[in-house]
């Protein structure tokens, strides 16, 4: 399949280095996609064409009902000019479940994998050699069939663009504990990776960050008392030498980097234990001193450290992350891996 994707390259590149170091997150796009779409029952061969603006009807399903997801990864340059990709058949299965939970057509590996390949090969030189730094990647499926009728659509449109990436995070993340809204409820799509999910976060993000935080820790739907999610990232404490993480229980999106790190850290012998964790436990075990540190998991800002954390009228500061903290030592555990310095001992990375 890798070999029969038909390309149609851009005429001039729009690359050049101080683009592509300096683009903030999601800015800039590389010149070239692929597109996909799935019609009558089955999807149509995918190809690849230059970065651009792609024609919908006025009246297309995913602007009415919402059906639209996506998924993110990262490609990581080699010194001899080749590149490695990570986790894609990870990213694969976790879309097909979130096809499966919103009733859309599951994208073949032969057309998400074979493409993201290709793709990376085409726009190899849009990937950032500085360290830290990577190309995002993009798939995207959305509902294109025009209707206004309430039922699954027929016809749906698969693109995958990648972006130049350099960190997402410059220091600590604030969070404002929210009680007012909620992210998922049991039963809900807050194991999917729905664009819907994330429109739905977006003003309580709003109102934190006109409170002076960076974005919200999200509580349970029904309590609202245990932590869940860090903005728009996993989240995990060390507590006492043991890191401690919410379960995934169907509410909480199921991050690739989120496994990783703890594979790693088991692979450390760091204890881990994922549990509920409730936000009256983070606060005593800062007052008891052995809260050690928290982080968010995210593939865009990987493993960001936690700076301030309020709940209602309390306030903590979590300490720093030293070097010989869990999160920094699976942090460089995980760049090494990415980077080539040692062996890839679980296969996590595809090369080009």
């Amino acid at each position: 399949m890798l070999a029969t994707i038909p390309i149609t390259k851009i005429s001039v590149s729009r690359m050049t280095p101080e683009l592509r170091d300096s683009a903030p997150f999601g800015a800039v796009f590389s010149d070239h996609m692929l597109v996909a779409d799935y019609a009558n029952g089955k999807w149509g061969d995918p190809k690849i064409i230059p970065y651009g603006v792609q024609l919908l009807a006025a009246a297309p399903a995913v602007a009415h009902y919402g059906q639209g997801i996506f998924e993110g990864f990262k490609a990581f340059p080699r010194p001899n000019g080749g590149a490695v990709v990570f986790r894609p058949q990870a990213n694969h299965a976790r879309m097909a479940r979130t096809c499966q939970r919103m009733a859309m057509p599951e994208v073949p590996a032969s057309i998400f994998i074979d493409g993201t390949l290709a793709l990376v090969a085409l726009d190899r030189n849009w990937i950032p050699e500085k360290d830290g730094s990577a190309l995002y990647i993009r798939p995207v499926l959305f509902a294109t069939g025009e209707t206004l009728g309430v039922r699954p659509s027929e016809s749906f449109r698969f693109i995958i663009e990648t972006c130049p990436s350099g960190p997402y995070f410059s220091g600590a993340v604030d969070l404002l504990a929210e009680e007012t809204y909620v992210r998922a409820f049991p039963g809900g799509t807050g194991a999917a990776k729905c664009g819907g999910n994330y429109a739905g976060s977006m003003l309580a993000s709003i109102e934190a960050q006109k409170k002076g935080f960076h974005n919200v820790l999200w509580l349970d739907g029904i309590e609202r008392k245990y932590v869940e999610e860090a903005g728009l990232m996993n989240v995990a404490f060390v507590i006492g030498g043991t890191v401690v993480t919410p379960p995934l229980g169907g509410t909480i999106l199921p991050g690739i980097t989120r496994d990783s790190v703890l594979t790693l850290l088991r692979d450390m012998k760091i204890p881990v234990e994922e549990r509920r964790i409730s936000i009256d436990e983070v606060f005593d075990a800062h007052a008891r001193g052995t809260l050690q540190g928290a982080a968010g998991i995210g593939t865009a800002a990987v493993i960001a450290p936690l700076g301030r954390l309020r709940h209602r009228d309390r306030e903590i500061t979590v300490p720093a992350l030293s070097p010989d903290s869990p999160f920094a030592k699976v942090g460089a555990e995980l760049e090494a891996i990415r980077s080539g310095k040692i062996a890839d001992r679980h296969n996590w990375l595809m090369a080009l």
